[in-house]
């Protein structure tokens, strides 16, 4: 089957369950999320096609930088010897940087200081790929993890994901407030798939993996049209800062 064959099927499948979604929406909310996460399945496979054949891989890749080593300092980063951010804060992101496609060698300084580093590593981006690169675990093992971010989104829609960076916090399960478990297991440095959304506030809850107990309400989520989330997990459970999210757009 060609492209633009399998491109027109799942377009079809797509408006197929969110007609199933839609018909369920008020009347049994669990149907509704079957159908609609079927129909954000088979948007994306489109999408991905449409990406691929507008050549979006020609292009340049972005990167950020989260902080969220807990007893860090502010920082700064370098990129091939030049510095691209200044003074970042815990548990904030970065401007987005683009840069061409490549291998590159990333430090990471305390604020102001060039001498003592406390974080380097060498990172290669694909062109037109997006990614986090996010500083954990203390100032003295600070390591940068990677994450690749998804910040397309089908019309009129949103998505998020959940990554659980939190050093000292067993693995978790994300819920809908005394409902049912969206993500189990989440395990430290983990970052789920996406979920398709109705653009919606709704109030979330984290609850230690495979029980009852809430550890971090989540109350008014917003997920505004055409936006996609990254909502992230850290602080420290049995400590300072103590255990937060915050939520970032991709």
């Amino acid at each position: 089957m060609s492209e633009t064959r399998n491109q027109a099927d799942y377009l079809q499948k797509a408006a197929m369950y969110d007609l199933l979604a839609q018909y369920y929406k008020y009347t049994n909310p669990n149907h509704h999320m079957h159908f609609y996460l079927k129909h954000f399945k088979y948007m994306n496979k489109a999408m991905n096609i449409m990406r691929t054949n507008s050549k979006i891989k020609h292009g340049e890749a972005k990167v950020r930088l989260l902080h969220t080593s807990h007893d860090a300092p502010n920082v700064d980063m370098y990129i091939n010897g030049k510095r691209v951010i200044t003074d970042l804060p815990f548990k904030h992101v970065s401007q987005v940087l683009s840069l061409n496609p490549g291998k590159y060698h990333v430090d990471i300084y305390p604020a102001g200081n060039m001498v003592d580093s406390v974080l380097n590593k060498k990172i290669t981006v694909e062109a037109g790929k997006s990614y986090t690169l996010t500083t954990i675990d203390t100032v003295k093992k600070m390591r940068l993890l990677i994450y690749l971010n998804q910040p397309e989104v089908p019309l009129n829609e949103a998505k998020v994901r959940f990554i659980h960076l939190s050093p000292d916090t067993p693995p978790l399960d994300i819920a809908v407030k005394d409902r049912d478990v969206i993500f189990p297991k989440v395990s430290y440095k983990q970052a789920t798939e996406y979920l398709g959304l109705t653009p919606m506030t709704v109030d979330l809850e984290v609850r230690m993996s495979g029980s009852k107990e809430i550890v971090l309400p989540m109350s008014k989520v917003q997920f505004k049209t055409n936006d996609s989330y990254t909502i992230v997990f850290l602080g420290l459970s049995k400590g300072t800062p103590g255990f937060q999210f915050i939520s970032i757009k991709n």
